[in-house]
Formats: structure tokens, C-alpha cells, sequence
């Protein structure tokens, strides 16, 4: 798998194949647009969620909206419940790389810039769509019981909603110590964890990845820690340094895959935050990483001002660490909401899927078939519209909306529209 570096903040920021041929060439020029390109100055500052980016583009001239989420379908790519026109879209990673659509797995992090969102058909043609991951590293230890894993020294919270990459046959009970795995997720300093979205297992990388909040800052020795990951940024030259580096401050740094003298080594360091363009309609996912009350907070590193917002879940819930979800307007920066709801009391058990397009690897012993990129059962109890069990065949369009397996790996069909 690609370690997908967080995007280029300055240009605003964020299931199944293995590792194609093409990907992996997406992962080495990945990592030199990290490593060279990308090292510009950023900006600083004190306080947990100091700036830690240069400003975000201007948005692109005919977007009016802007989504940052997870996918959770395909048929275009939908996220936060709206169905993105991706055919024209430009594809790029966390460092602006090109990507392709084909590269779209479920429970990745995206950030599109769109046009104009139909509400009535919960549509829209997106523009721009950037791909963001959060760890690239080693498993240091799986706790089924708690449903986490270590990653880098990470802790990773795996969810009913955390997809596996098919590689990971029995998700979290296929996880082995030393394995290296990529993992999409959100944020949450305040909690010392990544909340998984997805994760793949990345068997040939050349380069660790993480993302988060820096702790105990030398700068005289030119190390800090990130959740007790020593890191060492001494062999960047100080041009390749953010300026102003603080704690607290959220950062994201490509690592050597060896330690030296117990610390990891920086290749490349800079600013974390993924800062969305100023456009009238905004849509954002994510973990309040800053509370100050239930109508000021932080979400994603972005500010949040909810005086005028509607809470459909209460506010009981809006409180630090938890993951919401955000409606409204980018204006001089700061979110301002219309509407904030708790994403753990919208989603209440299994998440709701959905895929549209042509099947493909029809296995009807088995009981299964591709779609996009994700393995499709259909041996339980399936609503069939417009045909029957007898007509599924490769080649044959069909729109399938389901709920992840147990072990999360492939999505279990409830009903089958042929289109």
C-alpha cells in the first residue's frame, strides 16, 4: 500500500486490491514530493492547535462546497451521505501527487472541493478530491479485547466502521506484531489516538508516516516526541524545518524505517493541519481536539462557531475527544456551523454502505463478487429489485447497499438493485 502522505496543506488538505504496479510507483514519487517539494515554511505559533500550515488555497472558481469524511460508498464516491460526481475530478494525495479514482477504497479520508450540492438528490460534481492517511509503521502490539492496535507507537481504536483491506482475511484477528500497515482514521490528540477508518497492510514500504501533536520539544538537540515516539529532525536542513515549532503544535513527518540510538529519524517534516478553502457550504468529520463550550471548539484543528447551530443528538455529547460531524460555512477561517451532530448516535452499529457499478469475479459458490474494488457477499437474506438471484453475472450493473462482514473485510449484501 501507499504510505499517502497528509496533503499539502497549502492546497487544503485529506479497499481492497493489494498494491498495484501503479501504486507503488504513486508511493516513491509520493515520497519524494514529500521529501523535496513540500518543505516549505509553515506557520507556528502556541497553543494546542496553533497554526501549524500555510494558509490554504483559494478555492477552485466555480466550487461553492467543500466535504472532509470518510467514504462509505461508490457509485461516484459518496461521502457525508452525498453521491460526488468523480469522473472529472483531479485526484491528487496528501503531497499533491496525481492519483487516480481507481486508487478510492472505502473508509478512506477525503477532502473534495464541488460544486453547487443538489440536497433534494444528495448529489454533487466534484472538483478536486485529496486523499489523506494518518500512520505509516510497524505493529507494535493488537489488543482484541479493547479493539486497538500500536502502530509506531501509536494507539489505534478500531471500530464497527473500521474497514479492512481483504489482505487482512479476519481483520483484527489477522493483525500480527511487525506487520506494517497503513491506516486511514481521524485524529484525536486529546485522546492519544487514531480512530481507524481503515486499514491495509503495506508489505514493501520505504518510509514510515505519522501525523500528530508534538510533545517535548528540544530544539537545542532538534527532537520531539509524538505520543512518546522520540523523533529526531536533525539532519533536515533549516530551511526544511517549520519555523516556530512548539508543542502542541499538530505536524506530520516522514521517518527512515530504522531507529538510530532509539530515536526515528525525520527525512521530512512540516506542518499538519488540513485546512479547508472559505466556501459557503462546508461539510466536516472529525474529533474535537480543542473544547472551550458546546458552541466553540475545535474540529480537525479547524474552529468551530456553533452560537447559532442546530444539535439534532443534543449537546450532551459535543465534548473533547468526541468525533462530530459539522455543517455550514468557511468564513475568515473558522467554521461556522448550522448543524453539529454526534457521529456515535447516527451511527449506532453497523454503518450503512453502499456500491454501484458492474460485477465482476462471480464466484455463485461462494456467493460473492467484486464491485469497486470491495468483495460482495450475497448468501444471507437479500432484497432483489428489478430481477433475481439468477441474474447476477459479471459484466451486469447493479446498485448493492449492505453492512461490513464481522471481521470487516468485505461488505454483506441486504439489497441488490439491477440498474
Amino acid at each position: 500500500m501507499n504510505p499517502k502522505i497528509p496533503l499539502n496543506a497549502a492546497a487544503a488538505g485529506t479497499a481492497q486490491a493489494r498494491f498495484s504496479v501503479p501504486r507503488r510507483a504513486a508511493l516513491v514519487a509520493g515520497t519524494a514530493l514529500f521529501s523535496a517539494a513540500f518543505l516549505v515554511a509553515c506557520g507556528g505559533g502556541g497553543g494546542a492547535e496553533a497554526p501549524s500550515a500555510a494558509p490554504p488555497a483559494p478555492p477552485l472558481a466555480t466550487a461553492s462546497s467543500y466535504t472532509e469524511g470518510t467514504i462509505t460508498g461508490f457509485g461516484s464516491v459518496i461521502v457525508g451521505g452525498v453521491r460526488y460526481d468523480d469522473s472529472t475530478a483531479s485526484v491528487t494525495d496528501d503531497d499533491g501527487a496525481t492519483r487516480s479514482r481507481n486508487d478510492f477504497r472505502l473508509g478512506m479520508n477525503v477532502q473534495v472541493d464541488a460544486g453547487t450540492v443538489d440536497r433534494a438528490n444528495a448529489s454533487a460534481l466534484a472538483l478536486r478530491i485529496r486523499l489523506g492517511n494518518e500512520i505509516v509503521g510497524p505493529v507494535g502490539a493488537v489488543d482484541a479485547a479493547a479493539s486497538t492496535l500500536t502502530v509506531l507507537g501509536q494507539t489505534v481504536l478500531v471500530t464497527t466502521s473500521t474497514v479492512f483491506d481483504d489482505s487482512l482475511g479476519g481483520g483484527l484477528a489477522a493483525v500480527r506484531t511487525g506487520q506494517v500497515l497503513e491506516i486511514y482514521g481521524i485524529l484525536d490528540p486529546a485522546n492519544g489516538r487514531v480512530v481507524a477508518t481503515r486499514v491495509e497492510l503495506e508489505d514493501s514500504a520505504t518510509a514510515y508516516k505519522l501525523r500528530g501533536a508534538i510533545t517535548a520539544l528540544d530544539t537545542t538537540a532538534k527532537t520531539f516526541s509524538i505520543n512518546g515516539q522520540v523523533i529526531s529532525y536533525a539532519g533536515l536542513p533549516a530551511a526544511n524545518v517549520p519555523p516556530g515549532l512548539t508543542n502542541g503544535q499538530i505536524v506530520r513527518v516522514l521517518l527512515a524505517t530504522t531507529q538510530v540510538n532509539g530515536q526515528w529519524v525525520a527525512t521530512a517534516l512540516r506542518g499538519g493541519l488540513r485546512l479547508p478553502p472559505a466556501l459557503p457550504d462546508a461539510k466536516v468529520e472529525g474529533a474535537i481536539t480543542a473544547f472551550t463550550s458546546t458552541t466553540s471548539f475545535t474540529v480537525n484543528g479547524l474552529l468551530v462557531n456553533a452560537t447559532n447551530a442546530s444539535f439534532p443528538d443534543g449537546t450532551t455529547g459535543v465534548v473533547l475527544g468526541a468525533r462530530v460531524e459539522v455543517s455550514g460555512q468557511v468564513v475568515d477561517g473558522v467554521l461556522v456551523a448550522t448543524k453539529v451532530e454526534i457521529e456515535e448516535r447516527r451511527h449506532q452499529g453497523l454503518r450503512p454502505l453502499e456500491l454501484r457499478g458492474e460485477m465482476g469475479n462471480l464466484n455463485t459458490t461462494a456467493k460473492t463478487f467484486a464491485l469497486r474494488g470491495v468483495t460482495v457477499w450475497y448468501g444471507g437474506t437479500v432484497d432483489y429489485r428489478d430481477g433475481t438471484e439468477a441474474r447476477l453475472a459479471n459484466g451486469v450493473r447493479v446498485e448493492v447497499r449492505g453492512v461490513l462482514s464481522a471481521d470487516r473485510t468485505r461488505l454483506e449484501a441486504r439489497r441488490i438493485d439491477f440498474k
